[in-house]
């Protein structure tokens, strides 16, 4: 990751049994049982441009990233921000009722991919090559690319009481989340799957989504331990806002068609303090 040295131990996701590869065969896609999982997920991912796959991590693998993750949260770094659904500020050349000029509030806690060590049950399963052709052959790609963030492309979110994320798109193509720990009230995923294209941003169709006007949001289960995919880049998404003592724990993985994509300095300011890796972070990149 942006000529970063990355420590894989090979197959060890499988070895340690954090992925239920006999429901979802990653290391076998070229298998009937394989090709059979790919074509599923790639119907209903053109269906309604969000598949859900409801116990892809195993119990060990879940408990043990529950409890990796518990340890990292007390680092999070607590992100507020009001922005727009671009992740950027209004911008006073559209009117106040435009996509572009409405804000809407967020808060969340991060932690960021430099900051979640090479032995997370959840980084080894992010730099595994199995999933990574997974995600490609489900997208009917020839091939994805992990995002090229050292911040952001591999997240664990930390949402308590009151938190919660406006209605916004990514910044890459495609996001995996895996929910870890459900909120006791409130945190759901809701999205508008495939809302806008490359080709056009569907002004009309968003800002009816943005005053919750237009066709209802999908809304997805998120059960811990599940793996959700879905193209956050075109589709509008939020989580509503949280209530109650538990933090919500997932973890977002993200990839893109090209090579090199990258989040804005203003994002990563706003997301996790600051524009460069602990690695080489000084005061001055604050």
């Amino acid at each position: 990751m942006s000529g970063e040295i990355i420590t894989v131990i090979p197959w060890m996701c499988a070895s340690m049994n954090c992925v239920d590869l006999d429901r979802y065969p990653l290391n076998e896609l070229d298998g009937k049982h394989g090709r059979t999982l790919i074509a599923r997920v790639r119907t209903q991912m053109l269906a309604q441009g969000a598949c859900e796959l409801p116990g892809f991590m195993s119990a060990q693998g879940l408990e043990l990233a529950i409890a990796q993750s518990n340890d990292l949260a007390t680092r999070a770094h607590p992100s507020r921000s009001r922005a727009t659904a671009y992740l950027s500020v209004a911008d006073a050349a559209f009117p106040a009722s435009h996509p572009r000029a409405q804000l809407s509030s967020s808060s969340v806690r991060v932690v960021g991919y430099d900051q979640i060590p090479t032995q997370h049950v959840l980084r080894q399963l992010y730099e595994w090559q199995p999933l990574h052709d997974f995600v490609a052959a489900v997208l009917d790609l020839p091939r994805v690319y992990r995002y090229d963030d050292p911040m952001g492309a591999l997240n664990i979110a930390v949402m308590g009481d009151g938190d919660e994320l406006g209605w916004h798109f990514d910044q890459t193509d495609f996001v995996l989340s895996i929910p870890l720990v459900p909120a006791q009230t409130g945190g759901e995923f809701e999205v508008h799957p495939l809302i806008r294209t490359t080709e056009d941003e569907r002004y009309e169709a968003v800002a009816l989504a943005l005053v919750d006007a237009g066709p209802a949001p999908l809304k997805l289960a998120m059960t811990p331990g599940s793996l959700l995919v879905f193209q956050g880049r075109h589709s509008l998404h939020r989580v509503t806002p949280i209530a109650g003592p538990r933090d919500r724990l997932v973890a977002l993985l993200a990839y893109d068609r090209k090579p090199g994509t990258d989040s804005t300095a203003e994002l990563k300011r706003a997301r996790y303090g600051r524009t460069v890796p602990l690695s080489r972070y000084t005061p001055a990149d604050h």
